[in-house]
């Protein structure tokens, strides 16, 4: 079932930056079909040069990169929303590799249109500006991560972004004192995004479990203190910051 530009439930999300008509009626012009995917799908391939570009209208996937003795380094989880592919149209080839973790329908524009996005609607183009600083901060604030976080203080920070977004496109529950969302990845694959050891993101994930400010099991992850996972991970609880959505 195609999914119409100017009745879609996500970009109605309040995290979203809201349409104008007109732009709704070029963004109906410029989308040229909806992908889905099985999970396990590689949607984008490291080296390749896609003809199309993509905005996540469900499920979620995985960005990594494989490195030269074959093994894969996680870079970021990708969410409802999220804009892939712009890499390819501004370089020439993918820097990195995208996979469906679950099943996930796609928005799909042809990369050889994106050029009539920038003439058409400059305040839309200048959204892939917002993108790509904000996928540029989000790696400086990684590298800090890694850098000055130890295990406890990595996850919580993961936990509560992670938690922070998908609460913010409708996805999952509060309750009077948890807040509950999906979170449908591998424990290595977290372990490989934060740079642990599967067995110590194991022990860490046990130690914020007795803590009770939050659990992760069966796809699920539970904040029941977010202001004690924010003073784990060192940081001030805030609200998630209105984005653009193509």
């Amino acid at each position: 079932m195609t999914i119409a530009c100017d009745k879609c439930p996500l970009r109605k999300q309040p995290l979203f930056v809201p349409f104008t008509e007109d732009e709704v009626q070029f963004m109906m012009q410029f989308k040229s079909g909806e992908l889905s995917v099985d999970a396990g799908t590689t949607v984008l391939m490291e080296g390749s040069n896609s003809p199309q570009i993509y905005t996540i209208f469900s499920g979620m996937g995985t960005r990594y990169t494989t490195l030269e003795n074959g093994r894969r380094q996680v870079i970021n989880f990708l969410f409802p929303g999220d804009f892939i592919g712009l890499q390819a149209s501004l370089m020439g080839e993918m820097k990195h590799s995208v996979e469906a973790s679950t099943p996930m329908v796609l928005c799909a524009f042809r990369r050889s249109d994106l050029w009539n996005l920038f003439r058409a609607q400059p305040n839309r183009a200048y959204d892939l500006t917002w993108i790509a600083a904000v996928e540029e901060h989000f790696l400086g604030e990684t590298i800090a991560t890694l850098g000055q976080r130890d295990a406890a203080q990595r996850i919580a920070w993961a936990f509560l972004r992670v938690e922070k977004r998908l609460r913010a496109v409708g996805l999952g529950s509060s309750g009077a004192n948890t807040a509950t969302v999906p979170l449908p990845f591998r424990q290595q694959d977290l372990a490989d995004a934060l740079g642990l050891s599967l067995v110590h993101t194991n022990k860490t994930l046990a130690r914020l479990r007795s803590l009770k400010v939050a659990t992760w099991s069966d796809g699920m992850l539970s904040v029941m203190d977010r202001a004690g996972l924010a003073a784990i991970a060192m940081v001030e609880p805030e609200k998630e910051e209105k984005r653009p959505i193509l």
